[in-house]
């Protein structure tokens, strides 16, 4: 299975939602742990998480499947 963008549980571009589904994961843990990586976890920074996440958004397709 390739991994995709959701375009049916999306909440910015369909990322989480992708990834979730791919590896069989619950939507909502997938968007916390992003947000949890990006703001607490101490080493991470948001600018990186943000600019992964607009990299994914960019270069992963979208389905309709999911």
């Amino acid at each position: 299975m390739v991994l995709k963008r959701s375009t049916k549980d999306r909440w910015i571009s369909g990322v989480c939602g992708g990834l979730a589904y791919r590896f069989g994961w619950n939507s909502s843990v997938v968007r916390l742990a992003t947000i949890i990586l990006a703001v607490f976890i101490p080493g991470f920074s948001v600018i990186p998480v943000i600019l992964i996440y607009a990299a994914l958004a960019y270069l992963l397709p979208e389905t309709e499947a999911y």
